[in-house]
């Protein structure tokens, strides 16, 4: 059996058998990379090097972190909470339809604007979220549906649109390595070669509406009501918020660098009186203790993901992909993308795939006779495939932090189960539409 395919197998079967996630992988990463005869001591080594490459990554949420406790302590979620509360309080159960649909709708526009307005990425789950669960709870909410909503937002906008993380993934990482790896990339507009899949992701969601369109029950002691009223805020802080979010885009938009754009950010909270001086180490620390877990499970995905080209098995999955295939264009766009799937489950991060698919994929691609817009295509729905239905992926780990804050959210089953179903199985079809007709 390929080493890939049993270190991805046996890290779904465990974490879908509630073991967590971070044991999960390191048990797959060190199952395949025995099979693919590394040897045990080879394996940890293959893991452990793995690890600094997850580190800059990690150390990136901490800072991310930071600027969104900023703007937690500004007051600006817990006035959201408050209105939203507000709302709720004022409509009777039967005519609150209205409010369900506001919440849904906040959630999904700070969720895309946290990828390419605000530099904060996810760390705006752990904030914003736990404070509106009481609201989402009292209006019987599905959370699976939230959560798929927060996984829409967190990867359509990177996956199609030019700015912030969209910048890197499409330009720095995607056009970037399909151009390193043979084809030819003159003219391209990468907004239209991933238009066709982020359709597919739209309409996921849409089903997504559709599937957890019915109530659901939650307790309501479980809930803690006080994060809604816990944070102090006044025109003033909330002012203060608005600038430094909108600094933070400028900046961002200017130096090309969202960690600078935060720092920003960060500075403008303090200088204002918002944020304290003194008060900016313990600020700090709290920021990276909100996304030290997070930041854990990527840095362990990471090990995972060196053991797995250690290996060399993933060449090996790929070239036994192209045996099935022949010079069947349908059959070879199909396999790719499966192989996508399997790569980006196992390593949990788009960013981290498409470096290792582009050196296959392309020159296979152009063998079949794909276009370059097609090719582009291929390379980047495959890395998009599984980031929204992986145990270790960030779009994933993100909203189950905000989600499970009163330990009423199971990861595996009420978010990662989810979000496969009903993003990567659309991926599918509308990344092979995208393939076949470019």
């Amino acid at each position: 059996m390929n080493a890939v395919v049993a270190a991805v197998g046996i890290m779904l079967i465990l974490s879908l058998c509630r073991v967590h996630v971070v044991v999960a992988l390191i048990a797959g990463a060190l199952a395949g990379g025995v099979l693919g005869g590394l040897g045990l001591d080879g394996s940890l080594a293959a893991f452990n090097k793995g690890l600094g490459g997850g580190a800059t990554v990690a150390l990136s949420y901490a800072l991310l972190g930071a600027f969104a406790v900023a703007i937690g302590k500004s007051g600006l979620a817990h006035a959201l909470a408050d209105r939203a509360l507000a709302m709720v309080g004022r409509h009777e159960s039967d005519s609150a339809g209205a409010v369900k649909w506001l919440m849904i709708g906040l959630l999904l526009a700070v969720a895309v604007s946290s990828q390419n307005i605000l530099p904060i990425h996810i760390a705006f789950i752990p904030l914003l979220v736990p404070p509106l669960l009481y609201v989402l709870s009292k209006l019987r909410i599905d959370r699976r549906l939230i959560a798929c909503v927060l996984a829409f937002g967190l990867v359509t906008p990177y996956m199609f649109l030019p700015v912030g993380f969209g910048s890197i993934f499409l330009h720095e990482i995607l056009l970037a390595n399909v151009a390193k790896s043979g084809a030819d990339i003159a003219g391209i507009n990468v907004s239209q070669a991933m238009l066709i899949p982020a359709v597919g992701m739209l309409t996921g969601l849409l089903i997504a509406l559709f599937s957890y369109r019915k109530p659901r029950s939650y307790d309501l002691t479980k809930v803690d009501q006080s994060k809604a009223i816990s944070v102090s805020y006044s025109p003033l802080t909330l002012l203060v918020a608005a600038l430094a979010v909108a600094a933070a885009f400028v900046v961002q938009l200017w130096l090309d660098s969202m960690i600078i754009g935060a720092l920003v950010g960060f500075v403008i909270f303090s200088v204002s009186g918002v944020v304290r001086w003194k008060e900016a180490d313990d600020l700090f620390t709290e920021g990276m203790k909100m996304m030290a877990m997070i930041g854990f499970i990527m840095i362990a995905a990471a090990g995972f993901a060196e053991v797995m080209r250690e290996t060399g098995e993933v060449k090996t999955l790929v070239d036994a992909s192209a045996a099935w295939i022949g010079n069947s264009k349908a059959i070879g766009a199909l396999m790719m993308l499966l192989v996508g799937l399997l790569v980006t489950i196992g390593i949990g991060s788009s960013f981290s795939t498409v470096p290792i698919i582009a050196a296959i994929f392309v020159p296979l691609g152009l063998e079949l006779g794909f276009s370059p817009l097609a090719i582009v295509s291929l390379v980047g729905t495959a890395g998009a495939l599984g980031d929204a239905g992986s145990p270790a992926s960030d779009s994933t780990l993100g909203p189950t932090a905000g989600l499970n804050a009163d330990g009423q959210h199971n990861h595996i089953w009420d978010t990662v189960v989810p979000t496969f179903l009903h993003y990567n199985l659309p991926l599918l079809a509308f990344g092979w539409m995208a393939a076949m007709t470019l």
